[in-house]
């Protein structure tokens, strides 16, 4: 365990937003999402605001009084909730082989609708601290009602970045599941796998974690949400949250804007079941898949050469484990926090257990980074 809190706490500016804070009791509703190092040893977390009053969405790990605690990042000023150009809410963001981090702004708060710009890609200079651009993704390829921007991987090489949206965006109503391609060069979006199986929840998928059914009285349906791809660039791997199947396509379809939607619905492939439902997926640069394993309560890797799943490894503490990356020094971190006890209704979880929200990391290998460095 690098770090573990029974609640979230923030590096506040003020005493006032600090008070309004633990008054208004917002940490119920502050979940570390996405977890990331970079190349200086700094720690990043996404706090999604899927409700009111989250003080940041995006945040660097610090230590206060020997304690570790949310600062927000880049600066407070860009996490100001309500202003379109700054940041709304974040879960997913990557930071690449150059230390760029590319920052996926959902664009909507509490489930209401996206307003037009929120949803974006923020690009970010770590070495000089400083921002480099906003990109701006269109209402007609991410639907300001319906989608939930995911996660996104990034290449540099071909120029492309991938973003799953996971098509919950509008809560009670059927998804609208898709993957969302930006090419670099021409600076467009597409949206493909609209609605198709792969990115949909599967038909009443139904699961447990440690025989406690997700959402007692409401089923949970999350469409395409982790996301991987090789380090070869050549295949893009993605999955739903309420399902178990892999699915790969060969990214060469995506990148040539050319292929036409029916091409990419039929070269769509079933890896078939890692035995448990995921949440964040990462590829390393040797080819192979680490996911993250919601009821199996740890972390697998698929093998793409002998086609097969293999859990490493699963602890009890690990519940909804969110978020895996690399540190580059031959391990990964990930995060465990409870989702499904936090935002059930009514709110399952005990505040005082100081495991509640937990960040790990755990040795591979000596060369084993991220698929960003082959």
């Amino acid at each position: 365990m690098l770090f573990h809190w029974n609640r979230l706490d923030w590096y506040f500016p003020s005493s006032a937003m600090k008070r309004e804070f633990e008054s208004r009791e917002i940490w119920k509703k502050c979940m570390p999402a996405g977890v990331k190092v970079d190349r200086q040893g700094h720690f990043y977390v996404s706090v999604p605001r899927w409700a009111e009053g989250v003080p940041a969405t995006l945040n660097r790990i610090v230590l206060l009084d020997g304690k570790p605690v949310l600062d927000a990042f880049p600066s407070w000023e860009w996490n100001e909730a309500g202003n379109v150009s700054m940041l709304q809410s974040v879960l997913g963001y990557e930071i690449d082989e150059q230390n760029r981090m590319w920052i996926l702004d959902q664009g909507k708060i509490a489930y209401q609708p996206s307003p037009e710009g929120s949803q974006k890609l923020v690009l970010w200079d770590l070495n000089t601290n400083r921002h480099i651009e906003s990109i701006i993704i269109p209402d007609d390829v991410a639907p300001s009602r319906t989608s939930f921007l995911n996660d996104v991987v990034v290449d540099n090489i071909n120029g492309c970045v991938y973003i799953t949206d996971s098509g919950c965006g509008w809560q009670d109503h059927p998804l609208d599941g898709g993957i969302i391609v930006y090419n670099m060069n021409t600076k467009t979006f597409r949206r493909v796998l609209d609605r198709h199986y792969s990115t949909q929840d599967f038909p009443k998928f139904r699961f447990m974690i440690d025989t406690e059914p997700v959402y007692r009285n409401k089923p949970l349906k999350i469409g395409a949400d982790g996301i991987a791809l090789s380090a070869d660039r050549g295949t893009l791997y993605y999955c739903q949250v309420t399902g178990r199947n892999l699915y790969a396509i060969d990214t060469a379809l995506l990148r040539d804007y050319g292929t036409t939607e029916e091409t990419i619905r039929r070269s769509v492939v079933s890896l078939g079941s890692k035995g448990t439902t995921t949440d964040g997926m990462h590829a390393d640069n040797r080819g192979n898949v680490l996911y993250t394993m919601l009821e199996g309560k740890g972390i697998g890797c698929y093998v793409p050469e002998s086609r097969s799943f293999n859990p490493l490894f699963s602890d009890d503490f690990m519940l909804w484990v969110d978020g895996v990356a690399f540190d580059q020094r031959g391990a990964i971190i990930f995060n465990s926090n409870r989702l499904h006890r936090m935002f059930e209704e009514p709110q399952n979880i005990d505040w005082d257990d100081p495991y509640n929200l937990i960040i790990w990391r755990a040795y591979i290998g000596p060369d084993v980074k991220s698929y960003l460095y082959v």
